[in-house]
Protein backbone atom coordinates (compact mmCIF):
# COMPACT_ATOMS: atom_id res chain seq x y z
CA UNK A 1 0.00 0.00 0.00
CA UNK A 2 1.88 3.18 -1.10
CA UNK A 3 1.95 6.03 1.59
CA UNK A 4 -0.65 8.34 0.55
CA UNK A 5 -3.65 5.45 0.40
CA UNK A 6 -2.08 4.68 3.87
CA UNK A 7 -2.58 8.54 4.83
CA UNK A 8 -6.61 8.69 3.04
CA UNK A 9 -7.69 5.30 4.91
CA UNK A 10 -5.19 6.33 8.12
CA UNK A 11 -5.24 9.42 8.40
CA UNK A 12 -3.14 9.57 11.63
CA UNK A 13 -0.90 7.93 10.02
CA UNK A 14 0.58 11.58 8.87
CA UNK A 15 0.80 13.17 12.51
CA UNK A 16 2.50 10.00 13.79
CA UNK A 17 5.06 10.39 11.23
CA UNK A 18 5.73 13.77 11.32
CA UNK A 19 5.27 13.88 15.38
CA UNK A 20 7.62 16.13 17.49
CA UNK A 21 9.16 15.74 21.21
CA UNK A 22 7.75 19.46 21.30
CA UNK A 23 4.20 18.29 20.97
CA UNK A 24 4.12 16.03 23.93
CA UNK A 25 3.43 18.74 26.76
CA UNK A 26 0.45 20.01 25.29
CA UNK A 27 -1.24 16.92 24.19
CA UNK A 28 -0.54 15.67 27.33
CA UNK A 29 -1.94 18.98 28.84
CA UNK A 30 -5.38 19.49 26.86
CA UNK A 31 -6.08 15.65 27.13
CA UNK A 32 -5.88 15.89 30.87
CA UNK A 33 -7.82 19.14 30.86
CA UNK A 34 -10.33 17.97 28.38
CA UNK A 35 -10.94 14.79 30.56
CA UNK A 36 -11.89 16.94 33.59
CA UNK A 37 -14.61 18.63 31.24
CA UNK A 38 -15.74 15.31 30.05
CA UNK A 39 -16.44 13.51 32.76
CA UNK A 40 -18.98 15.45 34.43
CA UNK A 41 -20.60 16.35 31.03
CA UNK A 42 -20.50 12.34 29.60
CA UNK A 43 -22.36 11.35 33.08
CA UNK A 44 -25.00 14.35 32.76
CA UNK A 45 -25.57 13.99 28.76
CA UNK A 46 -26.18 10.22 29.39
CA UNK A 47 -28.74 11.59 32.55
CA UNK A 48 -30.60 13.80 29.90
CA UNK A 49 -30.18 10.62 27.12
CA UNK A 50 -32.59 8.68 30.12
CA UNK A 51 -29.76 6.60 30.63
CA UNK A 52 -27.42 5.77 33.64
CA UNK A 53 -24.24 8.23 33.80
CA UNK A 54 -21.96 5.23 33.68
CA UNK A 55 -23.31 5.23 29.94
CA UNK A 56 -21.89 8.43 29.01
CA UNK A 57 -18.44 7.49 30.40
CA UNK A 58 -18.40 4.16 28.39
CA UNK A 59 -19.36 6.58 25.44
CA UNK A 60 -16.21 8.45 26.10
CA UNK A 61 -13.80 6.10 25.74
CA UNK A 62 -13.72 4.30 22.67
CA UNK A 63 -14.77 7.00 20.58
CA UNK A 64 -11.81 9.00 21.83
CA UNK A 65 -9.55 6.96 20.55
CA UNK A 66 -10.44 5.55 17.76
CA UNK A 67 -11.96 9.23 15.70
CA UNK A 68 -8.46 10.46 15.82
CA UNK A 69 -6.55 7.30 13.96
CA UNK A 70 -9.65 7.59 11.79
CA UNK A 71 -10.42 11.32 11.55
CA UNK A 72 -8.94 14.71 9.81
CA UNK A 73 -8.98 16.97 12.29
CA UNK A 74 -6.11 16.68 14.70
CA UNK A 75 -7.90 18.29 17.86
CA UNK A 76 -11.46 17.42 17.70
CA UNK A 77 -12.96 16.33 20.82
CA UNK A 78 -15.54 13.13 19.81
CA UNK A 79 -17.91 12.36 22.69
CA UNK A 80 -21.37 12.90 24.06
CA UNK A 81 -23.02 15.97 23.42
CA UNK A 82 -26.29 17.71 24.74
CA UNK A 83 -28.38 17.44 21.35
CA UNK A 84 -27.82 14.32 20.13
CA UNK A 85 -28.27 12.97 23.92
CA UNK A 86 -32.21 14.98 23.15
CA UNK A 87 -32.57 13.07 20.39
CA UNK A 88 -31.92 9.67 21.74
CA UNK A 89 -34.16 10.34 24.41
CA UNK A 90 -37.04 11.20 22.07
CA UNK A 91 -36.74 8.55 19.87
CA UNK A 92 -36.33 5.73 22.52
CA UNK A 93 -39.09 7.06 25.52
CA UNK A 94 -42.22 6.32 23.28
CA UNK A 95 -40.79 2.64 22.85
CA UNK A 96 -39.00 1.44 26.76
CA UNK A 97 -39.33 3.15 30.13
CA UNK A 98 -35.94 4.49 31.32
CA UNK A 99 -34.15 2.65 33.48
CA UNK A 100 -34.73 -1.01 32.28
CA UNK A 101 -32.61 -3.39 30.22
CA UNK A 102 -34.82 -2.65 26.99
CA UNK A 103 -33.93 0.82 26.98
CA UNK A 104 -30.31 0.45 27.14
CA UNK A 105 -30.09 -1.97 24.64
CA UNK A 106 -32.14 0.22 22.35
CA UNK A 107 -29.63 3.21 22.74
CA UNK A 108 -27.23 0.56 21.96
CA UNK A 109 -29.05 0.14 18.88
CA UNK A 110 -29.09 3.34 17.52
CA UNK A 111 -25.62 4.08 17.79
CA UNK A 112 -25.18 1.23 16.15
CA UNK A 113 -27.35 2.76 13.26
CA UNK A 114 -26.15 6.02 13.61
CA UNK A 115 -22.44 4.57 13.15
CA UNK A 116 -23.80 2.66 9.92
CA UNK A 117 -25.31 5.22 8.22
CA UNK A 118 -22.43 7.48 8.69
CA UNK A 119 -20.00 5.06 7.48
CA UNK A 120 -21.82 4.37 4.15
CA UNK A 121 -22.18 7.52 3.51
CA UNK A 122 -18.69 8.32 3.26
CA UNK A 123 -17.60 5.30 1.74
CA UNK A 124 -20.06 6.37 -1.28
CA UNK A 125 -18.71 9.61 -0.53
CA UNK A 126 -22.22 11.66 -0.02
CA UNK A 127 -21.06 14.10 2.60
CA UNK A 128 -22.18 16.77 0.23
CA UNK A 129 -25.32 15.72 1.20
CA UNK A 130 -25.27 17.49 4.81
CA UNK A 131 -25.24 21.03 2.53
CA UNK A 132 -29.30 20.13 1.88
CA UNK A 133 -29.43 20.82 5.88
CA UNK A 134 -29.40 24.66 5.44
CA UNK A 135 -28.03 26.54 8.36
CA UNK A 136 -31.33 27.95 8.79
CA UNK A 137 -32.43 24.50 9.73
CA UNK A 138 -29.89 23.49 11.72
CA UNK A 139 -29.98 26.48 13.72
CA UNK A 140 -33.77 26.45 14.31
CA UNK A 141 -33.16 22.59 16.04
CA UNK A 142 -30.24 23.67 17.87
CA UNK A 143 -32.12 26.54 19.23
CA UNK A 144 -35.51 24.36 19.64
CA UNK A 145 -33.43 21.15 21.34
CA UNK A 146 -31.11 22.99 23.79
CA UNK A 147 -34.38 25.14 25.18
CA UNK A 148 -35.55 21.91 25.92
CA UNK A 149 -32.72 20.42 27.49
CA UNK A 150 -32.49 23.21 30.05
CA UNK A 151 -36.29 22.78 30.56
CA UNK A 152 -35.71 18.72 31.28
CA UNK A 153 -33.15 20.10 33.69
CA UNK A 154 -35.11 22.53 36.02
CA UNK A 155 -36.67 19.27 38.22
CA UNK A 156 -33.29 18.12 38.90
CA UNK A 157 -31.82 21.30 39.36
CA UNK A 158 -34.63 22.50 42.00
CA UNK A 159 -35.25 19.12 43.40
CA UNK A 160 -38.91 18.79 41.36
CA UNK A 161 -40.80 15.42 40.70
CA UNK A 162 -41.45 16.36 37.19
CA UNK A 163 -43.49 13.16 35.28
CA UNK A 164 -41.63 11.91 32.42
CA UNK A 165 -44.08 13.69 29.34
CA UNK A 166 -43.44 13.77 25.64
CA UNK A 167 -44.98 17.52 25.15
CA UNK A 168 -42.47 20.12 25.92
CA UNK A 169 -45.36 22.79 26.62
CA UNK A 170 -47.02 19.89 28.98
CA UNK A 171 -43.35 19.51 31.04
CA UNK A 172 -43.54 23.65 31.45
CA UNK A 173 -46.90 23.82 32.61
CA UNK A 174 -46.65 21.36 35.01
CA UNK A 175 -42.80 22.44 36.18
CA UNK A 176 -44.60 25.78 36.55
CA UNK A 177 -47.09 24.22 39.12
CA UNK A 178 -44.59 22.14 41.13
CA UNK A 179 -42.21 25.45 41.99
CA UNK A 180 -43.74 26.05 45.50
CA UNK A 181 -43.12 22.16 45.94
CA UNK A 182 -39.03 22.67 45.44
CA UNK A 183 -36.59 21.12 47.22
CA UNK A 184 -34.86 24.25 49.09
CA UNK A 185 -31.40 22.10 49.74
CA UNK A 186 -31.31 20.25 46.22
CA UNK A 187 -32.36 24.15 45.08
CA UNK A 188 -29.44 25.67 46.95
CA UNK A 189 -26.50 23.30 45.84
CA UNK A 190 -28.29 23.38 42.39
CA UNK A 191 -28.14 27.22 41.96
CA UNK A 192 -24.85 27.63 43.93
CA UNK A 193 -23.59 25.56 41.04
CA UNK A 194 -24.57 27.33 38.43
CA UNK A 195 -23.11 30.79 40.26
CA UNK A 196 -19.52 28.80 40.68
CA UNK A 197 -19.74 28.44 36.69
CA UNK A 198 -20.89 31.31 35.51
CA UNK A 199 -18.54 32.93 37.73
CA UNK A 200 -15.65 30.88 36.58
CA UNK A 201 -16.68 31.02 32.67
CA UNK A 202 -16.22 34.71 32.11
CA UNK A 203 -15.61 37.37 35.37
CA UNK A 204 -13.10 34.75 36.77
CA UNK A 205 -11.33 34.97 33.52
CA UNK A 206 -11.76 38.88 33.26
CA UNK A 207 -10.29 39.01 36.35
CA UNK A 208 -7.45 37.08 36.18
CA UNK A 209 -6.47 38.87 32.87
CA UNK A 210 -6.57 42.00 34.89
CA UNK A 211 -3.97 41.32 37.45
CA UNK A 212 -1.93 39.64 34.33
CA UNK A 213 -2.16 36.00 34.08
CA UNK A 214 -1.75 34.65 30.41
CA UNK A 215 -4.11 32.29 28.71
CA UNK A 216 -2.36 29.21 29.38
CA UNK A 217 -2.45 29.66 32.96
CA UNK A 218 -6.00 30.88 32.72
CA UNK A 219 -7.51 27.96 31.19
CA UNK A 220 -7.44 25.14 33.42
CA UNK A 221 -9.10 27.00 36.27
CA UNK A 222 -11.44 28.64 33.74
CA UNK A 223 -13.19 25.13 32.40
CA UNK A 224 -12.04 23.12 35.51
CA UNK A 225 -15.30 24.81 36.93
CA UNK A 226 -17.67 21.78 36.19
CA UNK A 227 -15.43 19.22 37.68
CA UNK A 228 -15.25 21.78 40.45
CA UNK A 229 -18.63 21.33 40.99
CA UNK A 230 -18.56 18.05 41.17
CA UNK A 231 -16.34 17.52 43.56
CA UNK A 232 -17.58 20.32 46.27
CA UNK A 233 -21.08 19.01 45.51
CA UNK A 234 -20.39 15.46 46.24
CA UNK A 235 -18.32 16.13 49.47
CA UNK A 236 -20.72 18.72 50.97
CA UNK A 237 -23.85 15.57 50.56
CA UNK A 238 -21.66 13.15 51.52
CA UNK A 239 -20.38 15.04 54.85
CA UNK A 240 -23.96 16.02 55.50
CA UNK A 241 -25.40 13.06 54.21
CA UNK A 242 -28.22 15.30 52.04
CA UNK A 243 -29.17 12.57 50.30
CA UNK A 244 -30.81 11.22 53.88
CA UNK A 245 -31.44 14.21 55.61
CA UNK A 246 -32.92 16.47 52.85
CA UNK A 247 -33.80 14.25 50.07
CA UNK A 248 -31.07 15.25 47.73
CA UNK A 249 -31.15 13.00 44.40
CA UNK A 250 -27.72 11.68 44.31
CA UNK A 251 -26.05 9.45 41.24
CA UNK A 252 -26.02 6.86 43.40
CA UNK A 253 -23.64 3.29 42.59
CA UNK A 254 -21.75 3.35 39.25
CA UNK A 255 -20.37 -0.15 38.61
CA UNK A 256 -16.57 -0.05 38.61
CA UNK A 257 -14.61 -1.53 35.32
CA UNK A 258 -15.46 -1.17 31.84
CA UNK A 259 -18.80 -2.54 30.47
CA UNK A 260 -17.63 -5.36 28.83
CA UNK A 261 -18.93 -6.75 25.19
CA UNK A 262 -22.53 -5.20 24.46
CA UNK A 263 -24.82 -5.86 21.58
CA UNK A 264 -27.23 -3.89 19.77
CA UNK A 265 -30.56 -5.32 18.53
CA UNK A 266 -30.33 -7.20 14.85
CA UNK A 267 -33.78 -7.12 14.54
CA UNK A 268 -35.49 -5.89 10.82
CA UNK A 269 -38.75 -4.31 12.65
CA UNK A 270 -36.24 -2.52 15.67
CA UNK A 271 -34.24 -1.33 13.08
CA UNK A 272 -37.61 0.15 10.91
CA UNK A 273 -39.06 1.52 13.88
CA UNK A 274 -35.58 3.47 14.94
CA UNK A 275 -34.25 4.22 11.24
CA UNK A 276 -35.52 7.91 11.18
CA UNK A 277 -34.17 8.45 14.42
CA UNK A 278 -30.96 7.21 13.38
CA UNK A 279 -30.52 8.70 9.98
CA UNK A 280 -31.38 12.46 11.93
CA UNK A 281 -29.05 12.30 14.94
CA UNK A 282 -26.60 10.61 12.05
CA UNK A 283 -27.21 14.01 9.68
CA UNK A 284 -27.20 16.46 12.95
CA UNK A 285 -24.63 15.04 14.75
CA UNK A 286 -22.04 14.72 11.58
CA UNK A 287 -23.05 18.94 11.02
CA UNK A 288 -22.55 19.60 14.49
CA UNK A 289 -18.83 17.42 14.91
CA UNK A 290 -17.98 18.50 11.22
CA UNK A 291 -18.45 22.92 11.62
CA UNK A 292 -16.39 22.30 15.06
CA UNK A 293 -13.79 20.57 13.17
CA UNK A 294 -14.03 23.24 9.99
CA UNK A 295 -13.91 25.93 12.80
CA UNK A 296 -10.34 24.77 14.75
CA UNK A 297 -9.29 24.12 11.20
CA UNK A 298 -9.79 27.15 9.77
CA UNK A 299 -7.40 28.58 12.74
CA UNK A 300 -4.57 25.56 11.87
CA UNK A 301 -4.84 26.55 8.12
CA UNK A 302 -5.54 22.55 7.78
CA UNK A 303 -8.46 20.73 5.34
CA UNK A 304 -11.36 18.69 6.81
CA UNK A 305 -12.40 16.42 4.65
CA UNK A 306 -16.35 15.23 4.89
CA UNK A 307 -16.42 12.16 3.44
CA UNK A 308 -13.83 10.75 5.82
CA UNK A 309 -14.93 12.46 8.65
CA UNK A 310 -18.38 10.40 8.26
CA UNK A 311 -16.19 7.42 8.39
CA UNK A 312 -14.32 8.18 11.36
CA UNK A 313 -18.12 9.22 13.00
CA UNK A 314 -19.38 6.26 11.90
CA UNK A 315 -16.44 3.80 13.10
CA UNK A 316 -17.02 5.90 16.45
CA UNK A 317 -20.81 5.65 17.08
CA UNK A 318 -20.57 1.41 15.91
CA UNK A 319 -17.76 1.42 18.31
CA UNK A 320 -19.37 2.79 21.10
CA UNK A 321 -22.73 0.47 20.58
CA UNK A 322 -20.36 -2.45 21.12
CA UNK A 323 -18.84 -0.76 24.02
CA UNK A 324 -21.69 -0.09 26.11
CA UNK A 325 -21.95 3.75 24.94
CA UNK A 326 -24.69 5.63 23.05
CA UNK A 327 -24.17 8.54 19.80
CA UNK A 328 -21.66 10.50 19.68
CA UNK A 329 -19.62 13.28 17.89
CA UNK A 330 -17.59 16.10 17.93
CA UNK A 331 -18.00 18.62 20.58
CA UNK A 332 -17.73 22.15 19.56
CA UNK A 333 -17.01 23.59 23.24
CA UNK A 334 -14.50 20.65 24.26
CA UNK A 335 -12.72 21.03 20.89
CA UNK A 336 -12.27 24.75 21.25
CA UNK A 337 -10.98 24.22 25.28
CA UNK A 338 -8.69 21.01 23.13
CA UNK A 339 -7.12 23.33 20.88
CA UNK A 340 -6.76 26.09 23.56
CA UNK A 341 -5.33 24.40 25.82
CA UNK A 342 -2.08 23.13 23.41
CA UNK A 343 -3.29 20.21 21.57
CA UNK A 344 -1.38 19.48 18.69
CA UNK A 345 -2.14 16.06 17.73
CA UNK A 346 -4.86 13.26 17.78
CA UNK A 347 -2.69 11.89 20.85
CA UNK A 348 -4.31 14.32 23.09
CA UNK A 349 -7.65 12.87 22.48
CA UNK A 350 -6.42 9.41 22.68
CA UNK A 351 -5.14 10.41 26.27
CA UNK A 352 -8.33 11.69 26.91
CA UNK A 353 -9.94 8.11 26.33
CA UNK A 354 -7.36 6.58 28.35
CA UNK A 355 -7.73 8.64 31.54
CA UNK A 356 -11.08 8.00 31.23
CA UNK A 357 -10.49 3.99 31.33
CA UNK A 358 -8.87 5.18 34.55
CA UNK A 359 -11.66 6.48 36.18
CA UNK A 360 -13.91 4.34 35.05
CA UNK A 361 -11.90 1.78 36.59
CA UNK A 362 -10.76 2.71 39.78
CA UNK A 363 -13.17 6.33 40.68
CA UNK A 364 -16.20 5.39 39.94
CA UNK A 365 -17.18 4.77 43.45
CA UNK A 366 -16.35 8.53 43.93
CA UNK A 367 -19.41 9.83 42.56
CA UNK A 368 -22.01 7.92 44.56
CA UNK A 369 -23.03 11.02 46.43
CA UNK A 370 -22.82 13.23 43.55
CA UNK A 371 -25.94 15.19 43.10
CA UNK A 372 -27.81 15.35 40.04
CA UNK A 373 -28.55 19.08 40.89
CA UNK A 374 -24.97 19.62 39.88
CA UNK A 375 -24.98 17.85 36.75
CA UNK A 376 -28.21 20.07 35.59
CA UNK A 377 -26.39 23.22 36.24
CA UNK A 378 -23.30 21.48 34.26
CA UNK A 379 -25.81 21.05 31.84
CA UNK A 380 -28.37 23.95 31.44
CA UNK A 381 -24.57 26.28 31.72
CA UNK A 382 -22.78 24.33 28.85
CA UNK A 383 -25.90 24.91 26.41
CA UNK A 384 -27.55 28.03 27.50
CA UNK A 385 -25.00 29.68 25.08
CA UNK A 386 -25.34 27.86 21.87
CA UNK A 387 -29.13 29.26 21.79
CA UNK A 388 -28.54 30.73 18.85
CA UNK A 389 -31.25 33.65 18.80
CA UNK A 390 -28.78 36.05 17.16
CA UNK A 391 -28.82 33.98 14.15
CA UNK A 392 -32.33 34.62 13.70
CA UNK A 393 -32.79 38.32 14.85
CA UNK A 394 -30.25 38.85 12.09
CA UNK A 395 -32.34 36.80 9.46
CA UNK A 396 -35.36 38.42 9.82
CA UNK A 397 -33.22 41.56 9.15
CA UNK A 398 -32.18 40.25 5.99
CA UNK A 399 -34.14 37.66 4.73
CA UNK A 400 -38.09 36.87 5.85
CA UNK A 401 -38.23 34.08 4.37
CA UNK A 402 -34.63 32.39 5.81
CA UNK A 403 -36.64 33.48 9.28
CA UNK A 404 -39.10 31.72 8.59
CA UNK A 405 -37.58 28.43 8.04
CA UNK A 406 -35.48 29.23 11.11
CA UNK A 407 -38.88 29.51 12.71
CA UNK A 408 -41.08 26.49 11.46
CA UNK A 409 -38.05 24.28 12.80
CA UNK A 410 -37.68 26.04 16.42
CA UNK A 411 -41.47 25.70 16.71
CA UNK A 412 -41.84 22.55 15.53
CA UNK A 413 -39.21 20.88 17.79
CA UNK A 414 -40.75 22.38 20.31
CA UNK A 415 -44.35 21.68 19.85
CA UNK A 416 -43.22 17.66 18.48
CA UNK A 417 -39.99 16.63 18.93
CA UNK A 418 -36.83 16.71 17.68
CA UNK A 419 -37.26 14.12 14.70
CA UNK A 420 -40.51 16.29 13.61
CA UNK A 421 -39.10 20.09 13.61
CA UNK A 422 -35.57 18.99 11.40
CA UNK A 423 -37.54 17.29 9.18
CA UNK A 424 -40.16 19.97 8.99
CA UNK A 425 -37.28 22.86 8.66
CA UNK A 426 -35.93 20.81 5.95
CA UNK A 427 -39.20 20.31 4.15
CA UNK A 428 -39.66 24.31 4.41
CA UNK A 429 -36.53 24.80 3.77
CA UNK A 430 -37.21 23.13 -0.23
CA UNK A 431 -39.96 24.79 -0.44
CA UNK A 432 -38.45 28.20 0.32
CA UNK A 433 -35.86 27.50 -2.40
CA UNK A 434 -38.54 26.13 -5.14
CA UNK A 435 -40.32 29.39 -4.61
CA UNK A 436 -37.29 31.32 -5.26
CA UNK A 437 -36.59 28.80 -8.08
CA UNK A 438 -39.95 29.89 -9.69
CA UNK A 439 -38.79 33.58 -9.37
CA UNK A 440 -36.51 34.65 -12.01
CA UNK A 441 -34.59 37.48 -10.77
CA UNK A 442 -34.53 40.35 -13.82
CA UNK A 443 -33.49 43.90 -14.00
CA UNK A 444 -35.51 46.15 -15.90
CA UNK A 445 -34.71 49.59 -16.82
CA UNK A 446 -37.52 52.18 -16.66
CA UNK A 447 -38.36 55.79 -17.04
CA UNK A 448 -41.71 57.02 -15.83
CA UNK A 449 -43.99 54.96 -18.15
CA UNK A 450 -41.67 54.90 -21.25
CA UNK A 451 -39.54 51.10 -21.45
CA UNK A 452 -36.07 51.31 -21.47
CA UNK A 453 -33.71 49.49 -23.77
CA UNK A 454 -30.12 49.51 -22.35
CA UNK A 455 -26.60 47.70 -23.20
CA UNK A 456 -25.09 45.96 -20.25
CA UNK A 457 -21.97 47.35 -21.07
CA UNK A 458 -23.37 50.59 -20.14
CA UNK A 459 -21.70 51.68 -23.59
CA UNK A 460 -24.79 53.53 -24.53
CA UNK A 461 -28.51 53.51 -22.75
CA UNK A 462 -31.15 54.21 -25.44
CA UNK A 463 -34.99 54.63 -24.56
CA UNK A 464 -38.21 54.12 -26.63
CA UNK A 465 -42.09 53.20 -25.48
CA UNK A 466 -41.60 50.78 -28.00
CA UNK A 467 -38.94 48.79 -26.56
CA UNK A 468 -39.29 46.51 -23.24
CA UNK A 469 -35.36 45.38 -22.05
CA UNK A 470 -34.89 42.97 -19.56
CA UNK A 471 -31.66 41.45 -18.24
CA UNK A 472 -32.17 38.05 -17.02
CA UNK A 473 -30.28 37.14 -13.42
CA UNK A 474 -30.47 33.32 -13.45
CA UNK A 475 -30.54 30.38 -16.14
CA UNK A 476 -33.80 29.35 -17.97
CA UNK A 477 -35.40 26.46 -16.09
CA UNK A 478 -38.83 24.63 -15.75
CA UNK A 479 -39.41 26.24 -12.31
CA UNK A 480 -38.59 29.71 -13.22
CA UNK A 481 -39.80 30.05 -17.55
CA UNK A 482 -43.56 30.18 -16.53
CA UNK A 483 -42.70 33.66 -14.42
CA UNK A 484 -40.57 34.70 -17.28
CA UNK A 485 -43.46 34.20 -19.84
CA UNK A 486 -46.34 35.56 -17.63
CA UNK A 487 -44.32 38.74 -16.89
CA UNK A 488 -43.62 39.05 -20.71
CA UNK A 489 -47.48 38.67 -21.69
CA UNK A 490 -48.20 41.19 -18.85
CA UNK A 491 -45.87 43.73 -20.23
CA UNK A 492 -47.49 43.41 -24.09
CA UNK A 493 -50.65 43.64 -22.71
CA UNK A 494 -50.01 47.02 -20.94
CA UNK A 495 -47.56 48.69 -23.39
CA UNK A 496 -49.94 48.47 -26.79
CA UNK A 497 -47.14 50.30 -28.44
CA UNK A 498 -44.60 47.72 -27.96
CA UNK A 499 -42.60 46.24 -31.12
CA UNK A 500 -39.73 44.76 -29.20
CA UNK A 501 -38.53 42.80 -26.25
CA UNK A 502 -34.69 42.55 -25.50
CA UNK A 503 -33.06 39.83 -22.95
CA UNK A 504 -29.55 40.31 -22.21
CA UNK A 505 -28.76 36.85 -21.39
CA UNK A 506 -24.99 37.38 -20.36
CA UNK A 507 -26.21 35.38 -16.72
CA UNK A 508 -28.08 32.55 -18.38
CA UNK A 509 -25.61 29.63 -18.04
CA UNK A 510 -27.98 27.01 -19.07
CA UNK A 511 -31.56 26.83 -20.67
CA UNK A 512 -33.02 23.22 -19.87
CA UNK A 513 -35.59 21.65 -22.36
CA UNK A 514 -38.99 22.80 -21.00
CA UNK A 515 -37.79 26.45 -20.95
CA UNK A 516 -36.51 25.97 -24.51
CA UNK A 517 -40.22 24.95 -25.73
CA UNK A 518 -40.92 28.21 -23.83
CA UNK A 519 -39.11 30.23 -25.21
CA UNK A 520 -39.96 28.88 -28.75
CA UNK A 521 -43.27 29.31 -28.10
CA UNK A 522 -42.57 33.11 -27.17
CA UNK A 523 -41.01 33.86 -30.36
CA UNK A 524 -43.72 32.66 -32.37
CA UNK A 525 -46.55 34.12 -30.79
CA UNK A 526 -45.24 37.75 -30.32
CA UNK A 527 -43.99 37.33 -34.01
CA UNK A 528 -47.42 37.19 -35.05
CA UNK A 529 -48.57 40.21 -32.88
CA UNK A 530 -45.24 42.18 -34.81
CA UNK A 531 -43.00 42.07 -32.04
CA UNK A 532 -39.61 41.02 -31.92
CA UNK A 533 -37.64 39.11 -29.42
CA UNK A 534 -34.24 39.66 -29.13
CA UNK A 535 -31.82 37.33 -27.32
CA UNK A 536 -27.99 39.59 -26.59
CA UNK A 537 -24.74 38.56 -25.19
CA UNK A 538 -25.53 34.74 -25.04
CA UNK A 539 -22.61 32.39 -23.49
CA UNK A 540 -21.00 31.11 -26.70
CA UNK A 541 -21.92 27.19 -24.82
CA UNK A 542 -25.46 27.93 -24.56
CA UNK A 543 -25.41 29.06 -27.98
CA UNK A 544 -24.12 26.20 -29.44
CA UNK A 545 -26.79 24.13 -28.03
CA UNK A 546 -29.89 25.74 -29.30
CA UNK A 547 -28.00 26.22 -33.03
CA UNK A 548 -28.24 22.03 -32.56
CA UNK A 549 -31.89 22.38 -32.02
CA UNK A 550 -32.67 24.89 -34.79
CA UNK A 551 -33.27 27.87 -32.20
CA UNK A 552 -31.15 30.16 -32.98
CA UNK A 553 -32.41 29.88 -37.28
CA UNK A 554 -35.79 30.46 -35.78
CA UNK A 555 -34.53 33.94 -34.19
CA UNK A 556 -32.52 35.09 -37.19
CA UNK A 557 -30.38 37.76 -36.63
CA UNK A 558 -32.26 38.70 -33.41
CA UNK A 559 -29.92 36.44 -31.47
CA UNK A 560 -26.69 37.65 -30.79
CA UNK A 561 -23.48 36.75 -28.45
CA UNK A 562 -22.77 40.25 -28.57
CA UNK A 563 -24.38 43.13 -27.56
CA UNK A 564 -23.20 45.37 -30.30
CA UNK A 565 -23.99 43.73 -33.38
CA UNK A 566 -27.63 43.49 -32.29
CA UNK A 567 -28.24 46.87 -30.64
CA UNK A 568 -27.72 48.17 -34.29
CA UNK A 569 -30.27 46.19 -36.02
CA UNK A 570 -33.25 47.15 -33.11
CA UNK A 571 -31.61 50.92 -32.93
CA UNK A 572 -33.49 51.10 -36.28
CA UNK A 573 -36.89 50.07 -35.05
CA UNK A 574 -36.71 52.74 -32.63
CA UNK A 575 -37.49 56.30 -33.93
CA UNK A 576 -35.92 58.31 -30.86
CA UNK A 577 -33.39 57.57 -28.03
CA UNK A 578 -33.10 59.52 -24.78
CA UNK A 579 -29.86 58.75 -22.42
CA UNK A 580 -31.13 57.55 -19.01
CA UNK A 581 -29.22 56.38 -16.17
CA UNK A 582 -32.37 54.95 -13.98
CA UNK A 583 -31.83 51.18 -13.21
CA UNK A 584 -34.65 49.11 -10.99
CA UNK A 585 -34.45 45.93 -9.53
CA UNK A 586 -37.38 43.35 -10.03
CA UNK A 587 -37.98 39.45 -8.54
Amino acid sequence: MSNASQVSLFPAWEWMQKYQTQYLLGDITAGIIVTSLLIPQSMAYALLAGLPPQVGLYASIFPAIAYPLLGTSKVLAVGPVAVSSLMVASAIAPLASQGTAEYLTLALTIAFLVGAIATVMGILRMGFLVNFLSHSVISGFISGALIIVIVSQINHLLGLEVPATTSFIETVWITCALMPHLNSVTSILGLISVVILFYFNQPLVNHLKQIGWNEAQILPIAKGAPLLVVILGTCITFSLRLDQTAGVEIVGTIPAGLSGLTMPIFDRETWQVLLTAALAIALVSFMEGFAGGQAIASKNKEKIDPNQELIAFGIANIGAAFSGGYPVTGAVSRSMVSFAAGANTGLASVITGLLVIVTVVFFTSWFYFLPQACLAAIIITAVYKLIDLNTFRRMWNYDKLEALVWLTTFIAVLLWNAQTGIVLGAITALLVHLYRSSLLPMEVIKQNDSELLYNYFHDEIFASPRVLAIRAEASFNFTNIRYLENFLKDAVSDCPDLTSICLVCNAVHLIDFSALESLENLVIEFRAVGINLYFLDMKEQVMDKLKRVGFVDLVGDRFSVSNALTMQNLAEEVSQFTPVTILQSQE
